[in-house]
């Protein structure tokens, strides 16, 4: 006679690499995965990151200079592992210069060697629509994946299918080692620029040493600049809409970025943030009714983030911070569909020959396969179908 042990992971544990201020982070702590650490080159962000997430360490480092080692010190490895990248955007994005020489352009090769030594249970990538386009570094990772047996879903999204008040195209990559794994489709059900800021008091232009609400301060505007916006219809209005005196020169016999020196409109997500995003010169960042550009703390609704996570460096790095994050919501909508699979994906272990199934062959299994079994409740005996009897 035979049994199989039916093992599930007790507990899913993350490490955050290129973390930044944290938006992947908290999504994920939201969805119920425990975020050890997160991973950054940039100090700025420590203090952001830190304070906003407890118990999370932020570990100052280089990935690529980084070993598997020091990435899953103190981690349990029969625990549920997710190794989550969110490598720089900017080497291809469609807003900046096409540079095939960017250092930037390889991280995901890092983060491939990573994923080959740790083998997590899960890998998470974040990266925009032109991170997969012609891009060899790209399908190197790919192959990682398939050479160690990973299924793999990846495709484009947008964040307002996730409740982000906001247009924002992502390429998402979600894979496990145990069973197939879905990028969850979201909802058509979208979320509006008034959802997320109407509820702000109303700032001017220009900076503020002590505002009433953490962050919620707007740039200065240049006496131009407010005459712009003044006559800039509310609620959508566009630079077009202006008396073309007050047009740029680069304007004038140029049709394109048309969103420039306009205003986000109330009932609509608003456009895809960037780390400009409080500039009037950088795209439709216009507050729809108040003459000014939207502040870094309504750009970080936008963004998802809850008002009481507060950015901790100045205005610049605040507003860079918040345009390169992960949104918290569409984050953790990934964290939610990998806490389901976790639950319900499992694996059995045939003890043939036995009556049950004898403890030190599940601590072993424990080990050799980073599964961690839960005594009470997870543990499952079923006759083999090759074994007869009870």
């Amino acid at each position: 006679m035979g049994w199989s042990v039916i093992l599930t992971m007790k507990q899913i544990t993350c490490i955050d690499l290129f973390c930044g201020a944290g938006g992947l982070t908290r999504g994920l702590l939201d969805a119920g995965i425990r975020v050890v650490r997160g991973i950054d080159l940039d100090l700025t962000a420590k203090e952001t990151y830190e304070r906003n997430n407890d118990d999370v360490e932020f570990v100052h480092a280089d990935i690529t200079k980084i070993s598997p080692d020091d990435i899953m010190t103190d981690i349990d490895r029969r625990c549920g592992i997710v190794l989550a990248g969110c490598a720089p955007c900017q080497p291809f994005s469609t807003y900046a210069p096409k540079n095939v020489d960017d250092e930037r352009r390889t991280l995901i090769r890092h983060i491939g060697y990573l994923v080959d030594k740790i083998l997590p249970d899960y890998v998470l990538i974040e990266n925009v629509p032109g991170f997969c386009d012609n891009n060899a570094h790209h399908a190197s990772f790919l192959q990682i994946l398939r050479d160690n047996r990973y299924f793999v879903d990846e495709r484009v999204v947008d964040a307002k299918w996730y409740g982000v008040p906001q247009t924002r195209k992502r390429y998402i990559l979600l894979a496990s080692k145990h069973a197939e794994i879905k990028i969850p489709c979201g909802s058509d059900k979208y979320r509006t620029v008034r959802n997320a800021i109407s509820h702000f008091p109303k700032i001017e232009a220009g900076p503020n040493d002590s505002p009433k609400v953490a962050n919620h301060v707007s740039s200065k505007l240049s006496p131009n600049l407010m005459k712009r916006i003044m006559l800039t219809p509310l609620n959508g209005g566009s630079r077009r809409d202006t008396p073309k005196y007050l047009w740029t020169a680069c304007h004038l016999n140029h049709t394109g970025h048309t969103d420039t020196y306009g205003r986000m409109r109330w009932d609509a997500p608003a456009p895809t943030l960037t780390c400009r995003c409080t500039s009037l010169s950088n795209g439709r960042f216009g507050h729809p009714q108040q003459h000014r550009a939207i502040s870094a703390r309504e750009a970080a609704s936008i963004q998802s983030f809850d008002d009481n996570y507060v950015f901790y460096s100045n205005m610049s790095k605040n507003v860079t911070h918040i345009g390169n994050a992960v949104p918290p919501l569409m984050a953790k909508a990934f964290g939610q569909t990998i806490v389901a699979h976790a639950s319900t994906t499992t694996t059995s272990l045939e003890c043939n020959h036995m009556d049950s199934p004898q403890l030190q062959d599940i601590q072993k299994y424990e080990i050799e396969h980073g599964i961690c079994v839960d005594m009470k409740k997870r543990i499952i005996l079923q006759n083999c179908n090759t074994h007869s009897g009870p």
